[in-house]
């Protein structure tokens, strides 16, 4: 194709639409458990003549004689440009792996469980010692994809240093980002210090109530589904009662999900499907799927308003907004504020109070995000050494030590691949940590301590949800009258 063949902007920006859309239906589809073998590379052979070398250069040229938003624009359009480069390389590879790891099987109790199976049955298992051994199971089975894991970054690395001209990840990931990653570790790492005491009392409690007085004194991670689920609380917080919870609490604050035109919920159990809940919006506002799949526990509550904090912000952006500012952003620390804020309310003990009698419990959901927060500040510092160094740098041996360290928890440096998202995904994970206390600050301060029921905190939320993924995080911190890297809030709800 020559340049003056490529697309003009608003062509490709259409013919986009229709690609990733059948990209996000597909993972969708592999995702849920309706089919078994993923077919993205098919996906990607039919758009080939929207991602070329000349089309990248036509968008650059187009984003320098920009200005304002329509340089922004052109920026994310030409980003996914060089993304689709890379994923066409890439995707008979990425499909192969998907689809031994589908067909990946686990022996457990005379049984041959899909992996994904074996990942959702630790969460359940009442035994200690039954966690354990199938823990090392689906972990050593895991791990034997590790070799096609590390040769897939190293493929994908060398193509983007190639496609993006900058060599160096972590200064590529910044200038998306628009931040310094080793200025947020800093004060990532400053708040996880302030909060140690807190956390020691938290996690000296909840270890003992979750695990009991025979367990290991450094469990191994092969518990942490089951700590996450908070399972002796399962009596409390059923499997039967979480849709029914959980779109009370939403229609309190004036969304009604299941009414929501927009929304496709899929809250199946299937033998293959994901047990990780998620939104794919495949085409916002007007198709947002929200997946999960309820195994009983307060886990699952938890699960559900996550996600529904994703799924009513891509349903709720304005449709009139440019497709660009209706699905692509810099990165994922936007929408993962709106998803922790819903979320919070699991940690308020006026609601564990309302629907269960139990506002005790609400330091459960606290020692839950402690812990997390913990481990993803831990997974940030070894994903900057990883890459500030890749593929001569710290490896699995840095990751079980530092995550090990931060939780108190026996994490397998064989599994440091498998617990590896691109793109510094964890750093927006932690951006999204920082800016959801401070707007549920900015909440309780002009709403007050009904915030988590209260119709007018859905009117705060449809505002900023109808600007898309337009804004960064960093510019709601300054609407909400904070700095970027003020912590105080966190802090204060991690109980430091």
């Amino acid at each position: 194709m020559s340049i003056a063949a490529a697309r003009k902007p608003a062509e490709f920006e259409a013919e986009l639409q229709r690609y990733l859309f059948e990209r996000s239906e597909e993972g969708r589809a592999v995702r849920v458990g309706e089919k078994e073998v993923s077919e993205q590379a098919a996906i990607v052979a039919r758009y080939t003549g929207l991602f070329t070398r000349d089309q990248l250069d036509a968008l650059r040229g187009e984003e320098d004689r920009a200005t304002g938003d329509q340089r922004e624009l052109l920026y994310r359009l030409r980003k996914t440009c060089e993304a689709g480069i890379i994923a066409a390389e890439l995707a008979e590879r990425e499909d192969a792996l998907e689809n031994a790891l589908l067909s990946a099987r686990v022996e457990w109790q005379g049984e041959q469980l899909p992996l994904r199976s074996a990942q959702a049955k630790l969460a359940v298992l009442t035994d200690y010692a039954e966690r354990e051994q199938l823990g090392e199971l689906q972990a050593l089975r895991s791990a034997e994809f590790n070799d096609e894991r590390l040769d897939l970054l190293r493929t994908g690395e060398e193509l983007e240093a190639d496609v993006t001209g900058e060599p160096d990840p972590v200064a590529r990931i910044e200038d998306e980002k628009q931040i310094s990653l080793r200025e947020l570790e800093r004060a990532l790492a400053d708040a996880s210090g302030r909060a140690t005491e807190a956390w020691e009392r938290l996690r000296a409690t909840w270890f003992e109530r979750l695990l009991g007085p025979d367990r290991d004194e450094q469990p191994t991670s092969a518990h942490v589904a089951w700590m996450r689920r908070l399972s002796p609380l399962e009596s409390t917080y059923t499997k039967e009662r979480s849709v029914e919870v959980c779109m009370d609490t939403l229609r309190r604050l004036g969304f009604d999900l299941e009414s929501d035109p927009n929304i496709r919920l899929d809250l199946e159990d299937r033998p293959q499907k994901s047990p990780r809940a998620c939104v794919i919006a495949s085409d916002p506002p007007k198709v947002v799927h929200l997946i999960t799949r309820a195994q009983g526990g307060l886990h699952d509550y938890q699960a559900f308003l996550h996600e529904a904090g994703h799924a009513l912000h891509y349903a709720g952006v304005d449709p009139a907004l440019p497709y660009t500012f209706r699905k692509i952003s810099r990165d994922h620390a936007l929408t993962e504020i709106y998803s922790y804020i819903v979320e919070a309310i699991s940690r308020v003990p006026e609601w564990h109070d309302h629907y269960f009698g139990a506002p005790e419990n609400a330091e459960a959901p606290t020692f839950l995000e402690a812990l997390l927060f913990r481990r993803y500040t831990a997974k940030l510092q070894f994903e900057l050494g990883f890459w500030s160094d890749f593929p001569n740098g710290p490896a699995g041996d840095d990751y079980a030590r530092r995550l090990t360290e931060a939780t108190d928890i026996r994490y397998r440096a064989d599994a440091y691949l498998s617990d590896m998202d691109a793109g510094f995904y964890s750093a927006d994970y932690l951006r999204a940590w920082i800016r959801s206390a401070q707007l549920r600050t900015y909440l309780e301060r002009e709403i007050g301590d009904d915030w988590w029921c209260n119709p007018k905190t859905g009117d705060h939320l449809r505002a900023l949800w109808r600007e898309g993924t337009k804004p960064s995080s960093e510019e709601i911190a300054a609407r909400l009258g904070f700095e970027p890297l003020d912590t105080g809030p966190l802090i204060a709800e991690l109980g430091g």
